[in-house]
């Protein structure tokens, strides 16, 4: 197949989830596929597009400037969405240079297929009825649960606002495209639901087992307990401000010296004053590479109130045989077997407890890691992913 592929962004540096997901998929398609790819860049002879030989084919950039979120051009930016019908989150892509890129390509290449990877880019594609759609989260389900942690009322009415337009924008977009794939049954079935859709595929996720099982020298990195997440993004922002004000002080009553990395780009300055604030913990920024943090770890920390479709930092994790502890929310949409191969706390006490479980039984975190691993290598490699996604884009020509 011949596959136009528009996302927001390049898939270099690789800090993200979704980023991550693309990036795995794209590079097994292209062994068989030939992949156009468009994102927004403002350095067209950058690395990113450089490393993009990776997973396309050829790259193409359209300049955007997004201003960043503690800038007072992000906050003009936020207050003139006030007065927009599409959320934030949405309008802030919209761009009529993409558009007409994007309309160049598709009339000057006979694409048999044309993914819109999630919807942010969307209002750029003229005719989405002719796209499929790789949905890696219900927008708006994490835009209601960011208006439910809320921390005051005016945050509530904003978020609560954004998470209403988020609803009226994905219905459209979702009842507009060919095809829909989603990242979990969850996803797909809450879809259907919310949107009166039916045109949708589940791809899970997937990881690269043999990358991130831990090599027999130790890790030069070590904590009791790691957290690993983008710590510019509000729902990882959410997790561990809980995580620190509630969850550990109660783990700390038990073992008080129990140390946390946060580990993860871009963290916020309240992110970087848990560090400041507590000696035993320790915000690592950007790291070259997060597999010694996980190597190196007792425990993986998935403190999540508010996402969407699947983390794969649960499956990397399980793979480098770091035991997991997660909230349901943060757990969402993965074949898991708590608690032999998870443990899952959704209240401060309860994850509590399921740290100390395994921090204090040497023998508890060993036979959940080997079961975790068991999992995800015998069912979530890469290569399956891509052949299922492969056969969807066919089946949707």
């Amino acid at each position: 197949m011949k596959i136009l592929w528009v996302k927001s962004d390049l898939l270099h540096p690789t800090t993200r989830g979704g980023q991550i997901r693309t990036l795995e998929i794209l590079r097994r398609l292209k062994d068989r596929n030939t992949i156009d790819y468009v994102g927004f860049s403002n350095d067209p002879q950058g690395e990113a597009v450089h490393l993009s030989s990776e997973y396309c084919n050829r790259c193409f950039t359209v300049p955007q400037f997004l201003p960043p979120r503690a800038s007072l051009a992000f906050a003009l930016q936020a207050a003139a969405g006030l007065f927009s019908p599409l959320p934030l989150a949405i309008s802030r892509y919209k761009s009529d240079q993409m558009r007409s890129r994007i309309d160049e390509l598709i009339a000057t290449n006979n694409y048999d297929s044309v993914v819109c990877d999630f919807p942010t880019p969307s209002p750029n594609i003229r005719r989405l009825e002719n796209c499929v759609l790789f949905q890696h989260n219900v927008e708006t389900m994490i835009w209601e649960r960011h208006a439910a942690q809320a921390r005051n009322a005016a945050e509530k009415v904003y978020m609560r606002m954004q998470a209403n337009r988020m609803a009226a924008f994905e219905r459209d977009v979702c009842r507009k495209v060919r095809h829909i794939i989603a990242v979990s049954d969850e996803d797909a079935a809450e879809m259907t639901r919310r949107f009166g859709v039916s045109n949708v595929s589940v791809v899970p996720t997937g990881v690269d087992a043999a990358r991130f099982t831990p090599p027999p020298e130790p890790s030069p990195f070590t904590a009791d307990l790691v957290f690993l997440g983008s710590m510019d993004w509000l729902p990882n922002i959410d997790g561990m401000r809980w995580f620190v004000s509630d969850i550990l002080p109660l783990i700390r009553r038990s073992a008080p010296n129990c140390s946390v990395a946060i580990v993860g780009r871009n963290p916020t300055r309240e992110v970087e004053e848990f560090a400041k604030s507590d000696p035993l913990i320790h915000v690592t920024g950007t790291v070259p590479d997060v597999r010694p943090w996980l190597w190196g770890a007792k425990l993986s920390i998935v403190p999540l109130r508010i996402g969407g479709g699947t983390r794969i930092k649960i499956y990397e994790a399980m793979a480098a045989k770091a035991p997991v502890v997660s909230t349901a929310v943060g757990a969402e949409g993965l074949s898991i077997h708590p608690p032999s191969d998870i443990r899952i706390g959704d209240t401060p006490e309860a994850f509590a407890e399921a740290c100390l479980i395994l921090l204090q039984n040497a023998e508890a975190r060993k036979a959940q890691a080997e079961q975790a691993w068991r999992l995800v290598t015998q069912n979530f490699g890469w290569d399956k992913i891509a052949l299922r996604f492969e056969d969807i884009l066919q089946a949707a020509r």
